[in-house]
């Protein structure tokens, strides 16, 4: 079977879980959760810290099962340890390829990825796999950001640096940043001929939300996996990044600023 090839742009950083632990099912997978009931098995795909994969195991729950599975293996007690926080004994979690699940055919009756697409090497196979171990009739979802269309107010040039940057270490990694716009493609290469595509949004406007989003973003660029592989391949200096870093902050302090984050859904029927 394939192997991902693909290097993870973020890592796991603190300014990167604190977005990934902010992530429900509910501001994440709301195209998802009106397909959902009591008794299903679900299947997790890059469930990072697993905030979403307890909000899943709470909707199937208590007959269901939901598995989290991730490529980082590290992140997966900080899963484990998010389900017993809320009393949740219906998860298990594992480490896994996407490109390679360790799963019998027709295993789950749901296989969902959220922002998982746009950071591996292939993914018209993992849609493949994640594909084989659904059970006939059952559903693929997945959801991915579009970094190229993802839109902010007031404009800034340091700002426009940052996204022609981050999209251009996310592909010398392997990935495709602008995958939200690719879904239904890629479903259709994988071969499935049922899809269902919608788009949703984050939005980022208030005091505390600017504060929150731009912070993490300027940690993020100094700090993270991301700024290591930015530096390291030659595509910025540290100086070049800490300009970003403080670009985001500055920026985040306007009245009227404002950043949208676009998504690209698809629900699959296998």
């Amino acid at each position: 079977m394939p192997k991902e090839t693909a290097t993870y742009t973020h890592g796991h950083h603190e300014s990167v879980l604190r977005s990934h632990t902010w992530r429900t099912a509910a501001n994440s997978a709301a195209y998802l959760i009106p397909h959902l009931r009591p008794g299903l098995r679900v299947l997790d795909v890059g469930c990072g810290p697993g905030t979403i994969t307890a909000d899943l195991a709470a909707l199937v729950g208590p007959e269901g099962h939901v598995t989290g599975v991730d490529s980082a293996a590290a992140i997966l007690d900080q899963a484990r340890a998010t389900a017993a926080e809320r009393g949740l004994e219906n998860t298990e979690f594992a480490p896994a390829d996407v490109h390679a699940l360790d799963f019998p055919d027709d295993s789950f009756d749901v296989v969902h990825a959220h922002q998982v697409l746009q950071h591996v090497g292939d993914p018209v196979t993992a849609l493949r796999e994640m594909h084989r171990v659904c059970r006939p009739g059952g559903i693929v979802a997945a959801r991915d950001s579009d970094y190229q269309a993802m839109t902010w107010y007031p404009e800034h040039p340091t700002l426009d640096a940052w996204l022609t940057l981050y999209r251009r270490v996310a592909r010398a990694n392997g990935g495709e940043p602008d995958a939200g716009r690719r879904l239904r493609s890629w479903a259709l290469s994988a071969g499935f001929t049922d899809v269902t595509s919608s788009a949703a949004t984050w939005c980022y406007a208030t005091p505390d939300e600017l504060s929150w989003w731009t912070g993490l973003w300027a940690d993020r660029t100094v700090a993270s996996s991301y700024a290591a592989r930015a530096t390291e391949s030659g595509h910025a200096t540290e100086a070049q990044l800490k300009e970003i870093s403080g670009a985001w902050r500055e920026w985040g302090t306007h009245e009227d600023a404002w950043f949208m984050v676009p998504h690209g859904e698809i629900l699959c029927r296998a």
